[in-house]
């Protein structure tokens, strides 16, 4: 069964790369090329239709779907790669360096996909931001360089800069997307001058800006578009917190700003301490925050910023809608657990939760029903892999990978896939990798420590490692050679366990005749009870002229009593006893069934299994074989 398109991912680790295919085989994709040497970074085009890879020689674009090769290029020391939005140009970004002409090193440039062709090229010395922005029309191009922000026209990057905004003290700018694309513009605040964040409409650049806010503390910020490209959330922070309650700098203000200049308010949050995070819905119309000291608080808001829904507090900082707005996921990752609650939006209720420990990346998959999660070096160097989860809980997919450094879905346009159903869809049913890949099982939770007893204060003799063989004297013991020991409930002075209704006897004497054992030799048990440890005529035992067995009736009939002291195992009716050879292997076998299937359920649930459990599961196929073989069918 070929697997959907929209379900693709691809992941980066040291020592190689991978495109893999998606529900429900998770099978690598047929001629893909995968380099032979490490590769620096890769990239889906927005659209989805291609795929890039940088290598130390150069880049590589592949057509997505198929993993055709479709460019190759010659550019040694790529570290960076980015496609614009219909995947018609390439960026590739450089570490500057000084020429030895003292010319300025062009280190961002732009390739046609199409061609292989370069097209035009820059000096780009910072690495955070270093690509252009365009419009996802692919019509216009902007770039900030110092205070300027000047403007290209992709179709004719020969013309150069074809408009240009110069804004004092801009340190970031943001493009929106949409089909009336605007710029919002924030200046960090300097000495007595506050911050501000400035929106321009893209088409009117020369025109006073649309919407204007200043405020106090802030020193950066994020700043994340609507989908339609009409209202806008800004984030202010500072580097270094004043009251001194985070390493991180303090959270100035959340704000809700509109693109058209007719709305403009600061979010009103209710608990004090930072934000986390804060996304969009889909449908532009909505979003949420997470925010406060921990356990955090989430609240969904609307586009006037008056409050929807309370999800209450939890240990989380991170929210992410699926691509058709339908659900919510709330996570805690980073130093937090891992534990990912999803939430149906129509009904804002929880759906399940989910345990993605140790999680450094996590997102939807196009078509909304899934959601991966992958953990990445350096920050963890264990356990690194991806985990794919169905949108109702269960665990569908486990790809361990060895220092895995990236992995993401394949871009699809959310058009492109089918709706989300009315009702939460059913899971399908697992991959075999969820039982094949689970290889470590779930440490046990640790029990608080209290403080020592000894084995004494708490009715508990001292372990046999401690205790003496054969004739080695004990001390102390009492003058006539028996030993001295405090009584513990339900046992004799002797130190046996008391079986009620039998006699008792007097606690033995030591033996240091001719029948005593050299020291440091293993006694042989005997069976009856007779000899060894704790049976007749051994150091320490009782013989059966000293006490004899008690019995108890059972039923009617007379039965040995199991004490530590006689070595007896009592026999009841309906016990092995009365299993011919052939039942007992039957028994033992279908045992050995329930437990496999046990661990199978364990399995689907995302429990994490043993090495050795595993290998028990492999086993079903031969025990099955053999009850065939005893003429049980199974």
């Amino acid at each position: 069964m070929a697997s959907s398109p929209s379900q693709q991912y691809a992941f980066r680790a040291q020592k190689y790369l991978g495109l893999v295919g998606g529900t429900p085989n998770y099978e690598p994709i047929e001629n893909f090329q995968a380099p032979d040497v490490p590769t620096r970074t890769y990239r889906y085009s927005p659209d989805g239709r291609l795929y890039a890879y940088a290598i130390p020689s150069g880049v590589r674009i592949f057509q997505a779907e198929s993993a055709q090769l479709l460019q190759e290029l010659s550019l040694p020391n790529v570290v960076e790669i980015n496609f614009s939005p219909r995947g018609t140009y390439l960026s590739t970004w450089e570490r500057p360096v000084k020429l030895e002409n003292g010319a300025q090193h062009k280190n961002l440039r732009v390739f046609s996909v199409s061609t292989g062709e370069e097209l035009v090229a820059f000096t780009q010395k910072s690495q955070e931001e270093w690509d252009l922005q365009y419009t996802i029309s692919e019509s216009h191009a902007i770039r900030l360089v110092g205070q300027d922000i000047q403007v290209f026209r992709p179709a004719e990057w020969s013309r150069g800069i074809v408009d240009k905004l110069k804004v004092e003290g801009a340190t970031s700018v943001a493009l929106s997307p949409g089909l009336n694309p605007s710029i919002a513009v924030f200046v960090a605040q300097k000495k007595s001058f506050p911050a501000s964040v400035k929106i321009y409409s893209l088409m009117g650049l020369s025109s006073p800006p649309t919407c204007q806010k200043t405020f106090f503390k802030a020193d950066k910020s994020q700043i994340k578009w609507n989908t339609l490209g009409t209202q806008v959330l800004v984030l202010t922070q500072t580097e270094v917190d004043q009251a001194n309650k985070s390493y991180y700098g303090e959270t100035g203000g959340f704000y809700l700003l509109s693109a058209a200049g007719n709305f403009d308010c600061r979010v009103q949050l209710d608990k004090e301490g930072p934000v986390h995070d804060f996304n969009w819905s889909p449908n532009s119309k909505e979003f949420g925050v997470i925010y406060g000291y921990m356990p955090a608080k989430t609240m969904l808001f609307d586009q006037r910023a008056r409050s929807l829904h309370d999800f209450g507090t939890a240990f989380c900082n991170f929210i992410s809608f699926n691509p058709h707005g339908r659900l919510i996921a709330l996570a805690g990752f980073g130093n937090l657990a891992g534990k990912v609650d999803i939430y149906d939006r129509k009904t804002l209720n929880k759906i399940t939760t989910i345990d993605a420990s140790n999680t450094s990346h996590c997102e939807w998959s196009p078509d909304g029903r899934f959601l991966l999660t992958a953990t990445l070096s350096p920050r963890l160097r264990v356990d690194n892999g991806i985990k794919i989860w169905h949108c109702s809980g269960p665990l569908m997919h486990v790809h361990p990978i060895d220092e895995l450094y990236q992995a993401s879905w394949r871009p699809t346009h959310v058009d492109a896939v089918p709706p989300f159903p009315l009702n939460i869809p059913p899971s399908p049913a697992p991959a075999a990798s969820v039982i094949a890949h689970a290889a470590i099982a779930k440490p046990a939770p640790a029990r608080p420590a209290g403080a020592y007893r000894p084995p004494g204060a708490r009715g508990l003799e001292a372990s046999s490692v401690y205790k003496r063989e054969g004739d080695s004297p004990s001390a102390p013991s009492t003058p006539n050679g028996r030993f001295s020991r405090s009584p513990v409930p339900g046992r004799t002075t002797n130190g046996r366990r008391h079986v009620p209704g039998a006699p008792t006897s007097p606690s033995p004497v030591r033996n240091n005749g001719n029948n005593a054992e050299p020291r440091g030799r293993k006694r042989k048990g005997k069976k009856d009870g007779q000899g060894g440890a704790g049976g007749a005529g051994g150091a320490g035992g009782v013989g059966a002229e000293d006490s004899p067995r008690p019995s108890v009736e059972v039923n009617g009939v007379p039965e040995e009593v199991a004490s530590p002291t006689n070595g007896f195992v009592p026999q009841t009716p309906g016990a092995d006893g009365g299993l011919d050879p052939i039942a007992k292997k039957v028994r033992n076998l279908n045992k050995k069934l329930k437990a496999i299937d046990e661990l199978k359920e364990k399995a689907k649930k995302g429990e994490r299994l043993e090495a050795t459990q595993i290998k028990k599961i492999e086993t079903e196929a031969d025990i099955r074989k053999e009850l065939a073989a005893l003429g049980i069918s199974s």
